[in-house]
């Protein structure tokens, strides 16, 4: 099954009064690289936060953001000393009853006693928070390998669709291959009876044609490329990451069509040769981003 090593994730948890926010977003790389970008707070957690993002992603370059916002403005919280409160609130009433106070008791009076409030820095849960974190993680990765997947869907396609084609003018090429030979064997005698006035020896043709016939035989190649190519699409199958194998597979690939290429004296295997090789261009490119 073809991944594209492209792709991007987020998810968004709310803890308390913050908001967590994890970004993700991967590109092609020829291995497994992992950059995480957090606040210092957070550190501890970067192996664990490797370890989620590696059971779902096995090769490519991801950056993963985290931040947690409005943490600084809403970090604090007010702490009321109810004891105190409570006996300054009674004290106030007796003041009031031993002096004939008729004016009420307010909340203004209450307020004005400071020692009875203190603003004090909200403490963070921090094995609370490392749990939604990690959760948030995990969504976002898992949002982050979806998009991979869906992409990877096209890349196969169209590798599929360059495959057959490759396929094809293969086949041709393997029809072409004998009608080499006979091309050949038709110059060379019209060639050495232009020249020699007498008739040519049957058998010096024959022993001209089966040097050339060896020098041009592109049979094994043939072979090769019909395997190479049904490795192609049983490796394009396969669950675990095949874009290594896949990017190997087509260098041997190349080095078949090359090697018909310098081997065939024919313009016909020439120009195919030409689109065999567009097409096998057209993959290298599409492998390139495969996981």
């Amino acid at each position: 099954m073809i991944k594209s090593m492209t792709g991007f994730g987020r998810a968004t948890k709310q803890y308390h009064h913050s908001t967590l926010h994890i970004e993700m977003k991967s590109v092609n790389h020829r291995f497994s690289d992992q950059i995480i970008r957090m606040p210092k707070q957070f550190l501890y957690l970067e192996e664990q936060i490797k370890k989620i993002i590696s059971n779902y992603i096995h090769r490519g370059r991801v950056e993963v953001f985290v931040s947690l916002e409005d943490e600084e403005k809403k970090g604090h919280e007010m702490i009321v000393d109810w004891p105190l409160l409570d006996q300054y609130y009674l004290l106030l009433h007796q003041l009031k009853d031993k002096y004939s106070i008729e004016e009420p008791i307010s909340l203004r009076d209450l307020l004005n006693q400071e020692e009875c409030f203190q603003i004090v820095e909200r403490e963070l849960d921090m094995e609370e928070l490392s749990e939604v974190l990690l959760t948030t993680v995990e969504e976002a990765v898992v949002q982050l390998n979806n998009m991979r997947t869906i992409e990877g869907l096209e890349l196969s396609k169209d590798l599929e669709n360059n495959l057959k084609q490759t396929e094809t003018w293969v086949e041709q090429l393997q029809s072409l291959a004998p009608e080499v030979i006979t091309q050949y064997r038709e110059k060379l005698k019209a060639r050495l009876e232009s020249y020699l006035p007498e008739p040519i020896e049957e058998a010096r043709l024959i022993t001209e044609v089966a040097i050339f016939a060896d020098k041009a035989d592109i049979n094994e190649e043939l072979v090769r490329l019909h395997s190479h190519i049904r490795q192609f699409y049983q490796i394009m199958e396969e669950e675990s990451p095949i874009g290594r194998k896949l990017d190997f597979l087509l260098q041997e690939m190349n080095r078949e069509i090359n090697t018909i290429g310098s081997k065939a004296n024919s313009s016909a295997i020439g120009a195919i040769v030409v689109e065999v090789k567009s097409c096998l261009e057209k993959m290298k490119e599409q492998i390139q981003n495969i996981e």
